[in-house]
């Protein structure tokens, strides 16, 4: 993604004041992360990262954000929103709320919300409310059938774990023990969850700190609440008129995308998502009428879920001195009808929601090339990949194993598509292979790149990943949630897209196999579903290939030289250099690869001529 240029399209530059407030707020929310982070006890908190933290006024609006998933920045006030409906009295010093409903306030019930007030400090104690710090974190288990909360196959979300509506978890400095037993007698790593729980806790404990003393720095004890609320509102108006300028630069016009999912792990009918972006002066809507109906299985998407994701692939358009607050919410309208897979009804369940919260920002993309094509890139590797492994050691001993597999971003113009880089609306990180083996019963056969599946381009698209793991428990349950590999990651501006993504297993009683190209159906691996839940004992493998991105730009475009670069890096093989490049390569004396001028010429276009195929000599 190529942003707009810093600055020229702001109306007008931050005082200096308001410029300290705004990056002081944001220090604050960032000091909340790295807390939530460093206290964590689950992989996918502590190094995946997947969480956000975020600071709101006293009325629910977000005026500052954290450094991590952007996809959460949206979701933030309506949880807030939820816990004020839910407690229309005033909140007391040392509250703290929690939620994880996606019908009230959630947007799946692994993202659990934790939130507390800041009060006003006053030399008798603390004063009136002066805003809300909130964190969202997602965690390794909430109960249901399947160990992990991601399962695809369930049909309702009663059976996607527990579900909390917005409740006090500490009242007015007083844990709720009662809340804290219920949350651990229904999860099946209770240590591993109230540990992120507390985690969580701490962040917000950190906030209620940190914001309070930057307001006694700022504004002094007994005063200023008048002039705070006016600048954090002077700083979410400045970003409305930032988003505003910056949307009044972009061609007018309606652009239409469609994308879809392979299917919903239950029915097999592809799951269509359709978006028109209308731009009109100032203000941008985001339709989605035409997107298929909400599906049985569990890849529905709540409806706070897609406004973020909406936001969220809008702002990497726009500056990046944009302030991440609620202000540019206001620029965009999101459309989406009740009872489609972007906005559905309960009881339907939504565990899966990631992956067409992925897919909704694949479609997003693919409208604003239109609108913008030299500044969006091809489509990412469609999105993320979850694994899920739940079982019993030897000791019935209870694991869980969750992580989250990325994989590249497409080509852009001038640029090559990222490898090994999670996708464009998450800030993901990896999680070390020595941290997965010392903590669950795998080994980590093969990580690594698959050569040839970053689509050909111009600018080639990043390529896919392989991940292969061995069990080495007596049994266990693995859930799979994976996309994109019936429709592959598009391509933009005459580029291909990527290579579809695939899931391969291979029984411990089973022959080895070779290590070599995908193999066909059949011995030694078996294909697997894109979604798929299966039994596996103690030897058994999983080889996970996550799709390419896509290419951009027209393939007999991109230099020779560096479709050779590739080469010697192994990302492309010497056939497909020349089948989807047209570039022939031969030895050199010292064995390593070169271009071979003569033979290229003959097979990429010259004034206009057509490049022969592929078998052609």
């Amino acid at each position: 993604m190529s942003p707009a240029p810093a600055g020229p399209a702001a109306p007008g530059a931050l005082s200096v004041e308001l410029s300290l407030l705004r990056h002081a707020l944001e220090a604050v929310v960032d000091e909340m992360a790295l807390a939530l982070m460093r206290t964590a006890y689950s992989p996918n908190m502590k190094s995946s990262l997947d969480l956000a933290t975020g600071l709101c006024d006293a009325d629910g609006e977000l005026i500052a954000q954290s450094l991590t998933l952007p996809v959460h920045l949206g979701a933030i006030p309506n949880a807030v929103a939820a816990v004020r409906r839910a407690y229309p009295a005033p909140p007391r010093p040392g509250d703290v709320f929690v939620l994880n409903d996606p019908y009230d306030g959630g947007t799946h019930l692994p993202d659990f919300f934790v939130l507390a007030p800041v009060f006003w400090p006053a030399p008798e104690g603390d004063g009136p409310l002066a805003g809300h710090v909130v964190t969202v974190a997602h965690y390794t288990d909430v109960g249901g059938r399947v160990a992990g909360g991601n399962a695809s196959d369930s049909t309702e979300i009663f059976q996607e774990g527990l579900r909390l509506p917005p409740l006090k978890l500490v009242d007015a400095g007083t844990p709720q023990e009662g809340l804290f037993r219920l949350i651990a007698r229904n999860v099946r790593v209770p240590r591993m969850v109230l540990g992120d729980l507390r985690a969580q806790l701490a962040a917000c404990h950190t906030g209620v700190r940190e914001t309070g003393a930057l307001l006694r720095r700022r504004y002094g004890d007994g005063g200023g609440l008048a002039a705070f609320r006016a600048e954090t509102a002077a700083l979410v108006d400045y970003a409305e008129r930032f988003a505003r300028a910056e949307l009044r630069a972009l061609p007018d016009g309606t652009y239409v995308f469609e994308d879809a999912l392979d299917g919903d792990g239950i029915d097999p009918d592809p799951v269509v998502l359709r978006v028109a972006l209308t731009l009109s002066g100032d203000r941008l809507v985001a339709d989605f009428t035409g997107s298929s109906p909400q599906v049985r299985g569990a890849i529905n998407c709540p409806i706070p879920f897609t406004r973020s994701v909406v936001y969220a692939c809008v702002r990497c358009l726009l500056s990046r001195d944009l302030p991440n607050n609620g202000g540019y919410f206001r620029a965009i309208e999101v459309i989406a009808p009740e009872g489609t897979i972007v906005n559905p009804l309960p009881p339907a369940p939504v565990a899966a929601r990631g992956l067409t919260g992925f897919r909704i920002a694949n479609t997003v993309f693919g409208a604003l090339a239109r609108l913008a094509p030299e500044r969006v890139p091809a489509c990412e590797s469609g999105g993320d990949t979850g694994i899920s492994l739940g079982g019993y050691d030897a000791q019935r001993r209870p694991f869980v194993y969750l992580e989250f597999l990325h994989g590249s971003w497409g080509g852009r113009t001038g640029r090559d598509g990222i490898d090994a880089s999670a996708s464009v609306t998450v800030n993901f990180s990896n999680t070390p292979i020595e941290l997965v083996e010392a903590s669950y019963p795998l080994r980590v056969e093969r990580y690594g790149f698959v050569p040839d599946s970053g689509g050909a381009g111009a600018w080639r698209g990043g390529l896919g990943l392989v991940k292969e793991l061995r069990f080495l428990e007596a049994e266990a349950t693995l859930q799979v949630r994976a996309d994109r590999q019936r429709f592959r990651p598009y391509g933009l501006a005459g580029g291909e897209g990527g290579a579809p993504g695939a899931n391969l297993f291979a029984a411990a009683d089973g022959p080895l196999p070779e290590d070599g190209p995908l193999p066909e159906d059949g011995a030694p691996w078996a294909r697997l579903p894109a979604k798929t839940l299966l039994t596996v004992r103690r030897g058994d493998r999983f080889r996970h290939i996550l799709p390419g991105a896509g290419g951009w730009g027209d393939p007999l475009e991109r230099d020779p030289a560096l479709v050779l670069d590739d080469v010697r890096q192994e990302k492309v093989t010497p056939a497909a250099a020349l089948a989807r490049y047209g570039v022939a390569l031969r030895r050199a004396a010292d064995g390593a690869w070169e271009v071979d001028p003569e033979a290229t010429a003959r097979r990429r276009p010259v004034n206009g001529a057509t490049v022969p195929g592929a078998g052609d000599a």
